[in-house]
């Protein structure tokens, strides 16, 4: 089969399209047939090993790779099941994360796929599994947003942030989106009441208080961030950083908790969790009309490079996607 191959960590230049043997699957996994993959700042931090702490704490290689094919988020079609999987067969569509996402074929466990919704391409599919869960555990659980309350959403334009801007509306939240001047108009019909243009102005200054912020950026100082808080509000910290870093989020994290004890706000970092349970919550938004996921670019198998390259300069509008059938 065709994948998208990683010998060693690198730029995007250091990915290669070759021919490799389908995966094997285990009693608990499934074999999918991958129509479509998305691209995420998760693949760009697992083809640098970047930041470096992460290689020391096992999750993505010391000195190389730990998996050779790249990619975690798919939409395709079953090709076969493990002998312990029931609710699954083949022919069924299904989204979800597979690891080794960037090829004609991915295992993915079963417990963290799902049916793909009926009204979504592949395409649109495939581009929620990370960002989308990843917005409403930031959004439900962390923020734990009720309607009536005021979020603002820091990167609202990108993959998880326009996710989270149709999550905390969906829950009757008043929104506040931060994005560039370009992506104005998509913020606002994502469900944002107020957007503020980070080219023109600062979120920070300002005497608006929030009760959630959900910051997908960390361009800013925690204690500026704190500011526009209110006084037992929640900041739910989800910033990737940029590459070459040594600690990259994991430094702002580790303060956060050092503050939280001496606080009244709430400072939290956005669990990694994946789950069928949440797969379904987001397809329940997205029957409801509540949830779409935004496109930005897609490409073919061959150019993920490419596309990496987009999504590392921190400027995709939604989601990037990759067309593999």
């Amino acid at each position: 089969m065709r994948a998208i191959v990683q010998e060693r960590f690198g730029p995007p230049d250091v990915l290669r399209l070759g021919d490799v043997e389908r995966p094997e699957i285990g009693p608990d996994d499934v074999l999918v047939r991958v129509h479509a993959a998305a691209l995420n700042p998760y693949d760009w931090h697992m083809l640098r090993g970047d930041p470096y702490v992460a290689r020391l704490m096992g999750g993505v290689g010391l000195t190389r790779p730990k998996s050779r094919i790249a990619g975690i988020d798919a939409a395709g079609s079953v090709e076969a099941v493990g002998a312990n999987v029931r609710d699954l067969r083949p022919g069924d569509e299904v989204f979800g994360l597979c690891p080794g996402a960037f090829a004609e074929y991915a295992r993915g466990p079963a417990d963290k796929l799902a049916p793909k919704p009926a009204g979504l391409s592949f395409e649109q599919a495939a581009a929620i599994p990370m960002a989308g869960t990843t917005a409403l555990r930031a959004i439900r659980d962390v923020g734990m947003v009720r309607a009536g309350q005021r979020v603002l959403i820091n990167g609202a334009a990108g993959g998880v942030g326009h996710f989270a801007v149709q999550i905390a509306a969906a829950l009757g939240a008043q929104v506040t989106g931060v994005c560039s001047s370009a992506n104005v108009g998509l913020v606002r019909s994502l469900g944002a009441e107020h957007v503020v243009d980070y080219t023109s102005d600062d979120f920070t200054d300002t005497t608006d208080r929030y009760d959630v912020v959900l910051d997908n950026v960390g361009n800013q100082p925690l204690g500026r961030v704190r500011r526009v808080l209110t006084p037992t509000g929640t900041l739910a910290l989800n910033a990737g950083g940029s590459p070459g870093h040594v600690f990259g989020a994991v430094g702002g994290f580790v303060k956060a908790a050092a503050l939280n004890g001496f606080l009244k706000q709430h400072l939290r970092p956005v669990p990694t969790r994946e789950s069928r349970d949440d797969l379904l919550a987001l397809t329940a938004l997205v029957d409801d009309g509540q949830l779409t996921p935004v496109i930005d670019r897609t490409y073919p198998l061959a150019e993920v490079a490419t596309g990496l390259r987009h999504v590392e300069q921190g400027h995709a509008r939604g989601k990037a996607v990759v067309r593999v059938l």
